[in-house]
């Protein structure tokens, strides 16, 4: 991908620096939740601080459309961040205007302000050009340190960065060299790893890492949903009602000599809410290694699938399979659970396969965590520390692995040549 400009390549200190990161956390009753972003912007807050740089922190949190609601206010998360910087971090009700401009005004060298929840702003997500200007007054240099919002064309990560000299901040640029690492020359093997409900959500994954990928694995509903474009008896299983998208990506797949895996067998219950005592394990009608779109004569029909029945997670043999094309791989992306992980009857599935994936990583394979359902199960089932990186980013990373160009990360390598 073209360059762009760090943070190593610009001097900081005594500089305003207007930072966009990422605190989108949940809050509860005015408590932060979870403070995973918060941690993750850590290095760049660190070492703006120490670099001696007056840190002007600005974010979105929740959907507000573009009026305040006080339920949104970043004011808890200036609280934690204080806390995990172990400095204080001032906090702003207001992101432009007088009171916002004093507040910068007042910092010093090696403090950190955070203003109000841009999205209480109609001019952020439009990336209204005034709004961008009202930001873009309060830096000397913008540092955009939120990939999870790189796909999004907004004042605070598209408008503000032609404003001011702009690069990227630490999260950025470790997000930005490891999905591009899965897109430019990937180690092979390189096996793709792919869960969560719909086909059609991941059609442009497919397209695009099946110029680059040996073998996918799959599980999740989006495993159901090849089944059943196979003919395979599904019961009541999650499923996309379209069953075009999986058979376009089949018949891709068989003409470009791509392999996809598909469950041989699985743990299946009438409800989400089973016990362990309530499951089974049903065989699927295929063999584990098979031409893509091709049947095969049933060995142990679903047909036996009970009234209700619903396959919920990827079975023992399918987790056996799967682990030993992951061990084999050099080259390993997870975006996305096998299973209902959630639920203890149905994390057996995706916990195989995040145990292989650290395996494969001890042993010197590169490993690349997705964000958004796949970052939360790897980090639920305590995978996500062995593996090379976790994205932060959701939709980010999704439009990034279909090859999109993302309009905050675009204009950072505009900035770099300006």
């Amino acid at each position: 991908m073209a360059s762009f400009l760090t943070l190593r390549d610009v001097s900081l200190r005594g500089k305003r620096v207007l930072l966009r990161e990422d605190l989108n956390v949940p809050l509860k009753e005015g408590a932060v939740r979870d403070d995973t972003r918060i941690r993750a912007a850590l290095p760049t807050l660190r070492y703006l601080h120490e670099q001696g740089a007056r840190t002007i922190v600005v974010s979105h949190l929740g959907r507000p459309d573009g009026r305040r609601v006080a339920e949104l206010s970043l004011k808890p998360v200036a609280e934690v961040l204080s806390k995990e910087l172990g400095a204080p971090v001032a906090f702003c009700d207001e992101a432009i205007g007088a009171k916002a401009d004093a507040a910068v005004a007042a910092l010093q060298d090696g403090q950190t302000l955070l203003l109000e929840n841009l999205r209480f702003y109609p001019g952020e997500e439009a990336n209204d050009p005034a709004f961008a200007a009202a930001l873009a007054k309060h830096g000397d240099i913008y540092v955009n340190d939120a990939f999870g919002t790189a796909h999004r064309a907004h004042a605070s990560t598209a408008g503000v960065a032609e404003l001011l000299p702009a690069v990227a901040g630490f999260l950025m640029e470790a997000e930005l060299h490891a999905l591009s690492s899965l897109l430019e020359n990937p180690a092979k093997p390189f096996v793709c790893v792919l869960g969560g409900a719909k086909v059609a959500d991941k059609i442009g994954v497919f397209t695009n890492l099946m110029k680059r990928c040996d073998t996918f694995v799959v599980g999740g509903g989006m495993a159901n949903t090849f089944l059943a474009a196979q003919n395979v008896p599904i019961g009541n299983s999650l499923r996309d009602k379209d069953l075009a998208p999986a058979t376009q990506v089949l018949a891709q797949a068989r003409a470009a000599g791509v392999t996809i895996e598909l469950p041989v067998d699985a743990v299946v219950a009438t409800s989400l809410d089973a016990t362990e005592s309530e499951t089974r394990i049903v065989e699927l009608p295929f063999r584990a290694s098979h031409e893509a779109g091709e049947s095969s004569e049933q060995t142990g029909s679903p047909a036996s699938l009970r009234a209700g029945e619903m396959l919920l997670d990827i079975g023992p043999k399918t987790r056996e399979a799967y682990a030993k094309i992951i061990e084999g791989a050099k080259t390993i992306v997870f975006n996305g659970p096998m299973g209902v992980y959630e639920k203890a009857p149905f994390q057996a599935g995706t916990a195989a396969v995040g145990a292989a994936i650290a395996r494969a990583t001890r042993n010197g394979a590169k490993s690349v965590v997705g964000g958004g359902d796949a970052a939360a199960a790897a980090h639920a089932l305590n995978f996500a520390d062995a593996v090379t990186h976790v994205s932060t980013g959701g939709g980010a990373t999704l439009e990034f692995l279909e090859g999109r160009a993302l309009p905050g990360v675009v204009a950072l390598q505009k900035a770099a040549v300006r």
